[in-house]
C-alpha cells in the first residue's frame, strides 16, 4: 500500500547526528535473547521513524550510544532506547535515579524552523535540559511527550542534551502494570528510562500539532479534526489514487467523504492513505502523511436477541492471545521494528483475530502493524498499584495516585485513538489498584464514544460494555445482559517449558503439559469448549493466556524467545471453529466424580519404591475418593486430605483393549504425578478446576497389561484449594 511506502520512505531519509563510536559498548550476558538481538547495534538501534500516522519527511533520530550515570555510579556507555535493566542496553542493572547525556548537531537545512524533541515514552519522570537550560519535565512511564527547544540551542555546532530521569517502580501508587523490584511468578523485570525512540523534527512556528481521525461508516466518511493553526487541505487515496478531498479551518470537525467504503476487518484489514497540509497567512507551513481505516465497533443483538459487540455491523467471535510485551533481551522494548511485527504476525498465523495488550502501552509502530496487518486490539491501561512482594507490602503500604491515573489514562486513549485495530479500552484488571470505575468508565466513554469500554477485565463492578470472567484454565462465561456483552478475558495458561528457551530452570504454568503434541490437543480442547459458550449462554470474546512465555511463567504458545510450540495448522484451525471429529471415550478405570472409588492413601512420606507394583501398601489408610478439602472448584471431596502432600495406591483390571488409546481423567490441585506398574504415566503442574483428560506417555501406555495393574498417584499442595482424583479412559476415533 502507498502509506506504507511513505512510512519507510521516510524511515530512510533520517541521517544520525555524530553519535559516541562503538567501544565500550555490547550487549549485556542475559538469561537469554531473541534471534533478532543479532541486528541490534548503535548504528541500528529502532532507526524506523516512530509515529506512523503523522509522517514528517525532515527528523533525526537521536536513538545510539548515550553517556549513562545511575545515581553517584561512575557514567557509562548505554544504547538508547533500550531500557537501563535490559541486555540490549548493555547496562543490565536497576537505579531509581539516571542521567542520560549525549550531544548532536542540528543540520543545517532546518535553519529558521522551529526544532521539536520528542520522546516516545520514559519511565517515569523525566526532566530534559538543552544546552544546561531547563526544558521541561513529565511524569508517566507510558505516553509520548514533546518540547520546543529551539530557544535553548546554540548557533551552531555541537549541541547538549541531558536527560535526568527518576523511576520508583513500586514503590510508589503510579501505573507500572507487570514492573516489580521483587520479580517473580506473574510479575516481572522493571523498566526504567528511556525505553522508546527519541529523536528531533523542525517545524514551522504555525504547524500541524496532532491529528483526531473518527470513522464514521453510518455516514461515509472520516471525521477529522487537525489541531494547528491555519487552514487545513486532506487529501484521502486508496492505492495511489485519489478518492476525497476537503478543505476547512483548523480546530474544527471536517467530514472527509469516503465513496462506497472499504471497511477495515482482520480478514480484509484496508487502509485508506491521507495526506494534510497546512497554510497560514495565505502560505503552505506544514503537510503530513496518515493513513486510516473505516471501521465500526458497536454493541448489538444477533438473531437470537443476544448482546454482542458487532464489527461493522457483525458478530465476529474473538479469538485472541493474553500479550504481555515483554522480551528477554529489550524487557519493554522489542530488540527491532522487524520482532514487533514478527509477533503480530505469528498471532495472525495461529488463526487469532484479537489480542489482548495486557496492562502495558506499546511504541506507536506495534499499532501500526495491527492496523496493517489485521488484529483487533484490546487495549489495557497499565495498572497502578499492581501486585508486589509480601515484604514490600508490609514495609511501605502504596495508595494509588488517583489523580496520575487519571491524567495517564487520558493520554492513553487521546494517543491511540486514530488506530482502527484498538476497539476496546480495558480500565482495569482483576481489580490492582481499581477506584472511582463508574466514573472513570463514563470519563473514558465521553472521551471517545467510538469504542466500547471494559470496565475491569477480571473485575467487574457492572459498568461499561462488556462483563469479563477471567477462569483458570477454563474456559467459563459470564451470562450476557441486556445491555453488556459476555467476555472471557483471562483463560487457559497451558504451560509447556522448553530445554534451552527458558528465562530460568525452574518455571510455571497453570496447568502443565510434558510436549508439544499434548499443548496443541488441550489448546484444541479448550476452544471446543470456548465455541460451544458462544452458542449457550452467548460468549462473546474468549482471550488466552497467553502469546509467549515471560520470565518464569511459561505458559505461552510461544517461549520467551519467540519459538513456536504446539503445531500452528491445528492451533489455527481451532481458533476460527474448525475442529477435529470427537473421539469417542470409554471409561475404563473409573474417577471417583459420580461414585466414591476406595483408594489406599498416606500423608507420611513413604519409602523410596512406594509406587512400584511390588510395594505393599497395607499399613496404608483406605478412603473414598476423591481426596481434597471442600469449596475446592471443581472438586466431590469424600476424603479431607489438607497436609502438603499425599500418595495413593489403587490396582484395577485393564481388558487389553488394543483398539483404542488409552488417556488419563484426572482433577488435581496441585501437582501431580502418575504412575502405572512403576511407569511414570503422567505428570503436571498448577492445578485445574473441573475433570479433564491428560495424555499418558509412551511409556505409561506400554506398562499397562492385561489384567490386573497398579496406579499410583503423587500430588503435592502448597497454597489454596487442595484435591486429586484419577481415573483411565480410553479414546476410539
Amino acid at each position: 500500500m502507498q502509506h506504507l511506502s511513505l512510512i519507510i520512505a521516510a524511515s530512510f531519509s533520517l541521517s544520525f547526528a555524530p553519535a559516541t563510536h562503538a567501544a565500550g559498548w555490547q550487549p549485556a550476558a542475559g538469561p537469554l535473547k531473541t534471534r533478532w538481538a543479532k541486528d541490534v547495534s548503535p548504528a541500528h538501534a529502532l532507526p524506523e521513524y516512530p509515529r506512523p500516522q503523522m509522517v514528517r519527511q525532515d527528523w533525526l533520530n537521536l536513538n545510539g550510544l548515550w553517556d549513562l550515570k545511575l545515581g553517584d555510579s561512575p557514567e557509562v556507555k548505554i544504547l538508547v532506547p533500550y531500557p537501563i535493566e535490559s541486555a540490549l542496553s548493555g547496562v543490565m542493572k536497576h537505579a531509581d535515579r539516571m542521567t542520560y547525556r549525549r550531544s548532536f548537531e542540528i543540520p543545517k537545512g532546518w535553519s529558521g524552523r522551529h526544532v521539536w524533541l520528542h520522546f516516545g515514552a520514559v519511565d517515569w519522570e523525566t526532566k530534559v535540559s538543552v544546552n544546561g537550560q531547563p526544558i521541561g519535565l513529565h511524569r508517566g512511564g507510558y505516553d509520548p511527550f514533546s518540547f520546543d527547544i529551539t530557544a535553548a540551542l546554540k548557533p551552531d555546532g555541537a549541541q547538549d542534551l541531558t536527560v535526568e530521569v527518576f523511576d520508583p517502580t513500586d514503590d510508589a501508587g503510579y501505573p507500572r502494570g507487570k514492573q516489580t523490584l521483587h520479580p517473580g511468578g506473574i510479575m516481572y523485570t522493571p523498566t526504567s528510562g528511556i525505553w522508546q525512540t527519541v529523536w528531533l523534527e523542525p517545524v514551522a512556528e504555525a504547524h500541524i500539532e496532532s491529528l483526531q481521525l473518527v470513522p464514521d461508516v453510518d455516514s461515509g466518511c472520516l471525521k477529522l479534526t487537525v489541531h494547528g493553526n491555519g487552514t487545513v487541505e486532506a487529501v484521502a487515496s486508496d492505492g495511489g489514487k485519489e478518492v476525497a478531498t476537503i478543505r476547512g479551518a483548523s480546530g474544527t470537525e471536517l467530514k472527509l467523504a469516503i465513496p462506497s467504503p472499504k471497511l477495515w476487518s482482520p480478514g480484509s484489514p484496508h487502509l485508506y492513505d491521507l495526506r494534510v497540509s497546512l497554510q497560514a497567512n495565505g502560505k503552505p507551513v506544514d503537510a503530513v502523511t496518515s493513513y486510516f481505516g473505516m471501521r465500526k465497533i458497536a454493541l448489538g443483538k444477533d438473531n437470537q436477541g443476544i448482546t454482542h459487540p458487532l464489527l461493522n455491523g457483525q458478530f465476529v467471535f474473538q479469538v485472541g492471545p493474553l500479550d504481555q510485551g515483554f522480551w528477554p533481551d529489550g524487557i519493554y522494548t522489542a530488540p527491532t521494528d522487524e520482532a514487533l511485527r514478527g509477533d503480530i504476525e505469528t498471532m495472525k498465523q495461529l488463526g487469532f483475530n484479537c489480542v489482548r495488550k495486557h496492562i502495558k502501552v506499546e511504541p506507536d509502530r506495534w499499532y501500526y502493524w495491527c492496523d496493517q496487518l489485521g488484529l483487533m486490539v484490546w487495549q489495557d491501561m497499565p495498572s497502578a498499584n499492581s501486585y508486589r512482594g509480601k515484604k514490600a507490602v508490609e514495609a511501605k503500604p502504596i495508595a494509588v495516585d488517583k489523580p496520575q491515573f487519571k491524567t495517564e489514562l487520558e493520554q492513553l486513549v487521546r494517543n491511540h485513538w486514530n488506530h482502527p485495530s484498538i476497539i476496546m479500552w480495558v480500565l482495569f484488571n482483576e481489580g490492582q489498584g481499581q477506584h472511582d470505575t463508574a466514573a472513570l468508565v463514563a470519563e473514558v466513554k465521553a472521551l471517545d464514544p467510538s469504542r466500547l469500554v471494559n470496565n475491569g477485565s477480571g473485575s467487574d463492578q457492572k459498568c461499561g460494555d462488556v462483563i469479563d470472567l477471567h477462569n483458570y484454565p477454563g474456559p467459563g462465561s459470564p451470562d450476557p445482559e441486556e445491555q453488556r456483552a459476555a467476555v472471557l478475558g483471562e483463560f487457559g495458561g497451558l504451560g509447556l517449558p522448553v530445554d534451552g528457551h527458558t528465562w530460568t530452570k525452574k518455571t510455571w504454568g497453570y496447568k502443565g503439559t510434558v510436549s508439544p503434541e499434548e499443548l496443541t490437543r488441550s489448546y484444541i480442547k479448550l476452544l471446543i469448549k470456548a465455541y460451544a459458550l458462544k452458542d449457550k449462554p452467548g460468549l462473546s470474546a474468549c482471550i488466552y493466556t497467553q502469546l509467549t512465555d515471560v520470565e518464569t511463567e511459561c505458559n505461552g504458545l510461544m517461549t520467551y524467545d519467540r519459538q513456536l510450540k504446539p503445531d500452528c495448522a491445528r492451533v489455527a484451525a481451532a481458533n476460527q471453529g474448525n475442529f477435529p471429529p470427537p473421539p469417542v471415550r470409554k471409561e475404563v478405570v473409573p474417577t471417583s466424580q459420580r461414585q466414591g472409588i476406595n483408594w489406599r492413601f498416606t500423608f507420611e512420606p513413604p519409602a523410596a519404591d512406594w509406587f512400584m507394583p511390588a510395594f505393599s501398601d497395607s499399613a496404608w489408610k483406605e478412603g473414598l475418593g476423591g481426596f481434597g478439602t471442600q469449596g475446592t472448584p471443581g472438586a466431590v471431596v469424600r476424603t479431607e486430605w489438607k497436609t502438603t502432600d499425599i500418595w495413593l495406591r489403587r490396582e484395577f483390571e485393564w481388558p487389553g483393549d488394543q483398539t483404542a488409546t488409552p488417556v488419563l481423567t484426572v482433577h488435581h490441585d496441585e501437582g501431580i504425578e502418575i504412575y502405572l506398574n512403576g511407569v511414570l504415566a503422567g505428570k503436571a503442574g498448577g492445578f485445574i478446576s473441573a475433570y479433564e483428560n491428560m495424555d499418558m506417555t509412551p511409556e505409561g501406555m506400554a506398562a499397562l497389561k492385561p489384567g490386573k495393574n497398579v496406579l499410583a498417584v503423587h500430588c503435592h499442595q502448597t497454597t489454596g484449594g487442595q484435591y486429586v482424583d484419577v481415573g483411565i479412559c480410553t479414546e476410539s476415533p
